[in-house]
């Protein structure tokens, strides 16, 4: 009896000594107040991560572009010249058809990308082509869709999606390319606006179609002339692939108030002015006269450009307008300055 007593009190003070825990809980407002402050957290965090994911977007951007320099180069050592915008056989005939009516243009109409293949380690897949034959033939439709990364820019968007190369009704598809977000420059000059069977003597930049410069030819010094830029499929089509005779190149539906191109400009670009504008009209990268035949990106403020020497630049769409032309033309005589690209 004592010792039930005793085990009782025992107890009784054992439990006398436990605390008393009382449960807490967030009242509506301090939740309120712990959500704004990570809310604003995000949003000054936000535009650093966006910003710091662009700028690397736009850095394997420029390392596409060094690499097509590249591949430019070693196809001039090996052939004397660099290539042409894309081929096109003087007069057609045969299998490459009859001549466009209003540009010339005529088979085979592969253009540069196509042709520097064997220079960018896509030798497997230019062994797929067949060069007998025109670009947009039946035989080649399966390979001429292939996606090569070298030529997708990260901020593009649709990169990766096929060109369908169409009529100037923009209703029937002639063919089906793998795009490119990169284009060769043809000078200021947009001598696709002719009807001329030769357009040497008259285009004033390094690519245009059966164009074969030479380092040589470049007499405004290739570190100051412009051989390659961005344009990007939210303003128009482009393609590594080739051209088709009677191809047009349609801006996309927020644009559609600019004119469509003829069919080189699936991948050529110019700057302007042309001999025939008046008033003369200069497209910097951006333009927001929006021409499917200009430098155009997704890159906030301007866009990359390789240089005749290999390098990379960002040119501003601040640019100045006349040194843009300038640095178009492959013998203008005019002098640039070498910092033109921090304007």
């Amino acid at each position: 009896m004592l010792f039930c007593v005793f085990l009782r009190r025992a107890d009784l003070r054992g439990n006398s000594r436990r605390p008393h825990f009382v449960q807490g809980a967030f009242t509506l407002v301090e939740l309120l107040v712990v959500i704004a402050i990570i809310g604003t957290l995000i949003a000054l965090l936000l535009p650093a991560v966006q910003s710091t994911r662009e700028a690397a977007r736009r850095l394997q951007c420029a390392n596409n572009l060094r690499q097509l320099g590249l591949a430019m180069h070693n196809y001039h050592e090996a052939r004397g010249c660099f290539p042409p915008s894309y081929a096109s056989r003087v007069g057609g005939g045969g299998i490459h058809g009859t001549p466009d009516p209003i540009t010339r243009d005529a088979g085979p109409g592969w253009a540069w990308g196509a042709i520097l293949l064997p220079y960018l380690e896509q030798e497997t897949l230019d062994g797929l082509f067949d060069y007998d034959l025109p670009c947009w033939h039946a035989d080649n439709q399966s390979v001429v869709r292939t996606h090569v990364a070298l030529f997708a820019c990260p901020s593009a968007v649709g990169s990766d999606t096929p060109v369908e190369v169409v009529d100037q009704g923009g209703s029937r598809v002639l063919a089906t390319f793998a795009r490119s977000c990169y284009a060769v420059s043809a000078g200021r000059e947009g001598p696709w606006a002719f009807t001329l069977d030769d357009y040497a003597g008259f285009a004033d930049g390094p690519f245009y179609r059966n164009s074969s410069v030479r380092i040589r030819d470049i007499r405004d010094g290739t570190s100051t002339t412009v051989f390659i830029g961005e344009h990007h499929p939210v303003l128009s089509d482009k393609t590594w692939v080739g051209v088709v005779p009677g191809g047009w190149v349609h801006p996309k539906p927020d644009y559609d108030f600019s004119p469509a191109e003829t069919a080189a400009t699936l991948v050529n670009v110019h700057s302007g002015p042309c001999r025939v504008e008046d008033p003369p009209v200069i497209h910097p990268p951006n333009s927001p006269l929006y021409a499917v035949c200009q430098m155009f990106s997704q890159h906030p403020g301007g866009c990359n450009v390789m240089l005749g020497d290999g390098s990379t630049r960002f040119a501003s769409e601040f640019v100045h307008l006349p040194t843009w032309a300038a640095l178009s033309s492959i013998n203008g005589g005019e002098i640039v300055e070498y910092d033109w690209y921090e304007q």
